[in-house]
């Protein structure tokens, strides 16, 4: 038996691509699985194929996806494994091009889709007793990517947040981790993927990409950003300390029982 079987998965941006492919590998590792998604999207024939059940919601509005987590614990029984993969890109590369309504809508899907589903799973998941959270970030939230700098603030974003909350989700019995893949064959990539191939630089398949989300969950690890790369294996990237004070004995972070004490609001 797999030690997925009998796990209730919630994927949001489950109608395609890695959320579809991830979907897919968990149902056949045993997994109930619940497609979070836009109404419009193909995510309920989806679910139906994997005999899953499916969600409408944006993931840009917190009370939706609050009602997406309930409804999984509802219907299924609860929720062990979320997986936060709804993101778009805008594509704009001159900072002067980018307008308010662009900037707004990939900051609400790729960073407080991931704040409220991180939000809605740490309630959920801990009434069963634990399980785990993983959020696609990007290998762009770990280098620069010029062409698209919005989509790279968002993705910078969600790793500091993973490996900022993941500390305290360890404490509910909680693993919370995140993925950094690179160039993946998805509809995200659609009007560029010809110029790929031509250029003969490879792609990651969505189902490499399905694998690795089920590994970081089987792992046990917490608060790290794995790194998918096409031809290697995918694994945690090392974040070197930044430099301390000047001071003797001093560390590059501030001292544990600083970290742990309650802060003034």
């Amino acid at each position: 038996m797999s030690e997925f079987d009998g796990k209730v998965a919630l994927i949001t941006g489950g109608a395609s691509g890695i959320g579809e492919a991830t979907a897919q590998r968990l149902t056949a590792e045993g997994a109930r699985v619940c497609i979070v998604d836009l109404p419009a999207s193909p995510g309920k024939i989806v679910a139906s194929a994997l005999h899953g059940m499916f969600v409408p919601a944006d993931v840009g509005e917190s009370t939706e996806v609050d009602a997406a987590f309930d409804a999984c614990e509802r219907e299924l029984g609860g929720v062990d494994i979320a997986f936060l993969n709804a993101g778009i890109t805008v594509n704009v590369a001159e900072v002067a091009e980018l307008t308010d309504d662009l900037y707004r809508r990939i900051m609400r899907v790729n960073v407080d889709g991931v704040v409220f589903g991180t939000r809605a799973a740490a309630r959920v998941i801990a009434r069963r007793g634990g399980g785990a959270i993983v959020a696609t970030a990007s290998l762009a939230g770990l280098v620069a990517f010029p062409p698209d700098p919005a989509y790279v603030a968002t993705k910078h974003a969600v790793v500091g947040w993973v490996r900022s909350v993941a500390p305290t989700l360890a404490a509910r019995s909680i693993t919370c981790n995140c993925i950094c893949p690179g160039f993946v064959d998805t509809p995200l990539l659609t009007e560029v993927r010809d110029e790929f191939v031509q250029a003969g630089f490879p792609l990651l398949d969505k189902h490499e990409i399905a694998a690795t989300v089920l590994d970081v969950v089987a792992g046990g690890g917490t608060g790290e950003a794995w790194v998918c790369q096409p031809g290697r294996a995918a694994e945690p990237f090392r974040f070197p300390n930044a430099p301390g004070p000047r001071t003797p004995g001093a560390e590059g972070a501030p001292p544990p029982e600083l970290l742990q004490r309650e802060w003034p609001h």
